[in-house]
């Protein structure tokens, strides 16, 4: 459990420190699609979702080392809260990328998870979005802006979760598990005619070519489905808020709980089917 709580922290830190923003904020605008930056370090520009991941990261690292470093026999809530969660995430990935991947793949999972899931709520929290200064335009440039409404934190994800899965499958699969998956003609040749058979080698190259290309697009994927998701929810929190302060927005509040929760948990599944796709042959026999 320690070197798993470890092995979540160090995902933390990537996760939460290679945001580096694309451009600036535009003036004028409710909700900016771009983080504003506040200030920089050593030439590199520093912005207000840099700080929120960057705080946050900090907090659950320090929470779960607290609850984890030390476990009871009669745990405490907090540290029940922490075994529930893994426990949860750990019985629902591990059917996906199979019981040998397990224990390589779930840091990756839940530090994705739990990060992805707490910078969702993030926008939620009093004071995120609220406090700053007005620029010259009049435009609030507030401190404090939710990490995954920004879509350099959700690339930052996508990348990280790209890489990981290229290290898991390199290693714990190998390229020629790798090349039949993608090339390799999957139709037994005792069940098929002989031309039909050899005519399918060119069929399965080419879906391999296609599914190469499905690859490559899914950092594309993953981190617009989670921005757009994140953004959105931001955009109307803003516009509900400021049509009616007070108890209109509430039902919204809630729907944004859910739709941090379910977005946090589609990311995190999506990334267990890729290495389940390649990695997962529990029950199969494979030739190669």
């Amino acid at each position: 459990m320690k070197s798993q709580i470890h092995k979540l922290a160090l995902a933390l830190i990537l996760c939460g420190s290679i945001v580096v923003p694309l451009k600036g904020a535009e003036g004028g605008q409710s909700v900016s699609p771009y983080a504003y930056q506040l200030t920089e370090i050593l030439g590199l520009p520093i912005t207000n979702a840099m700080i929120t991941s960057w705080i946050f990261s900090l907090i659950i690292i320090l929470i779960f080392r607290y609850y984890a470093s030390k476990p009871k026999l009669i745990p405490t809530l907090g540290q029940a809260v922490i075994e529930n969660m893994v426990t949860g995430v750990r019985e629902i990935v591990a059917p996906i990328i199979g019981q040998e991947m397990v224990k390589p793949a779930f840091p990756l999972l839940m530090g994705l998870f739990t990060f992805i899931l707490i910078q969702n709520w993030t926008g939620l929290l009093p004071g995120v979005g609220t406090f700053g200064f007005y620029n010259e335009n009049g435009h609030l440039d507030y401190w404090f802006r939710p990490g995954n409404a920004d879509l350099n934190m959700t690339i930052a994800l996508a990348l990280v979760a790209f890489f990981s899965w290229l290290y898991l499958i390199l290693k714990y699969a190998g390229p020629k598990v790798i090349a039949f998956d993608l090339f390799g003609n999957k139709a037994d040749k005792n069940e098929v005619p002989g031309i039909i058979y050899y005519t399918l080698f060119i069929i399965f190259f080419g879906v391999g070519l296609i599914e190469i290309i499905s690859i490559l697009f899914r950092p594309v994927s993953l981190s617009f489905r989670l921005f757009g998701n994140m953004f959105g929810g931001e955009n109307l929190l803003t516009s509900m808020t400021g049509l009616v302060g007070y108890i209109v927005p509430i039902p919204f509040y809630f729907l944004e709980i859910l739709i941090g929760l379910v977005q946090a948990l589609v990311f995190t599944l999506l990334v267990a089917v890729y290495i389940g796709l390649i990695c997962n042959h529990e029950g199969e026999e494979h030739v190669h």
